[in-house]
C-alpha cells in the first residue's frame, strides 16, 4: 500500500522573494498560511527507485491530481503503467497488465498512508511539526526553481519501520514540493519523486476520481 484545468482563481501564494534568512519557524507559520488557501493540484510525476546495493535505478513517470477533499488520482505511465485512486478512506491499485484491482479500506492506517501519498499537499506547518522533527537544511535550486530543503524524521514508530528520514524540498513560489525523498530503514535504499509543471488550485471535476479500469477486472482485497 505504501508503494503506492482552469485555475480556480483564489489568488497567487505568497512567495520567499524579498524575505532573507528564512528561520524553520517563520517557514512552518507560512504553510500554515498556505495550507488554508491549498484546493487541488496537477503535476507531471517521475519516480526513481534506487537499490543501493546492486546501484540499481528503476524510474517511472506519469502525472498526479490531488484534491483537497481526500481525493487523489495517480496514473503511471506504460511499460508498468498503474493507477492509483484514492477516494476518501478507499484506496485502489489497479494493474492492467495483471488485470486486477487490489482494494484497501484505510480505516486507521489512514493518516499514515497519506504521510507518503499526500505528505506536503497543502500539509501545514503544524501537520509536519506533529508528525516529524523538522529541521531546516537551507536553499537549493531545483528544475529552475528555488526551494527549502527540509529533513523530516518520523515521531512514529510504524513509520521509521519504513523510512529512517524524508526529505521535502518545498517550492518558494507555490509553496508545493518540487521533490520528496524516502530513505528507506536499514537499506540506505530510497525512492525520490520529482514534480514539474506543477499547478495550483486547478479546477478538477469529480469525473477525473472515477474508478477508471474496464469492467471484469479481478478485485482483491489484501489483508493488513
Amino acid at each position: 500500500m505504501l508503494g503506492v484545468v482552469a485555475a480556480l482563481g483564489t489568488g497567487a501564494p505568497a512567495t520567499a522573494q524579498g524575505k532573507a534568512n528564512w528561520t524553520l519557524e517563520d517557514l512552518l507559520k507560512q504553510l500554515d498560511t498556505e495550507a488554508k488557501s491549498f484546493h487541488s493540484l496537477s503535476a507531471n510525476v517521475e519516480r526513481t527507485k534506487v537499490t543501493v546495493v546492486v546501484n540499481d535505478r528503476s524510474t517511472e513517470t506519469g502525472q498526479i491530481l490531488v484534491r483537497g477533499d481526500d481525493k487523489m488520482l495517480l496514473e503511471l505511465n506504460p511499460p508498468d503503467g498503474r493507477i492509483i485512486l484514492r477516494d476518501g478512506g478507499k484506496l485502489h491499485v489497479y494493474n492492467p497488465k495483471a488485470k486486477q484491482v487490489e482494494e484497501y479500506d484505510l480505516g486507521k492506517h489512514r493518516a499514515l498512508v497519506d504521510q507518503f501519498l499526500l505528505l506536503g499537499f497543502g500539509s501545514s506547518g503544524n501537520d509536519l511539526k506533529k508528525g516529524y522533527l523538522v529541521t531546516l537544511q537551507g536553499e537549493q535550486t531545483i528544475d529552475k526553481k528555488k526551494a527549502f530543503l527540509l529533513d523530516l524524521t518520523p515521531k512514529s514508530d510504524k513509520v521509521r519501520e519504513q523510512f529512517s528520514k524524508i526529505q521535502l524540498w518545498i517550492d518558494q513560489a507555490t509553496w508545493l514540493p518540487v521533490r520528496q525523498k524516502f530513505l528507506e530503514t536499514g537499506s540506505g535504499d530510497y525512492l525520490e519523486i520529482n514534480y514539474t509543471n506543477i499547478m495550483r488550485n486547478p479546477r478538477i471535476p469529480d469525473s477525473r476520481f472515477k474508478k477508471l479500469w474496464p469492467k471484469g477486472v479481478t478485485k482483491i482485497k489484501p489483508q493488513g
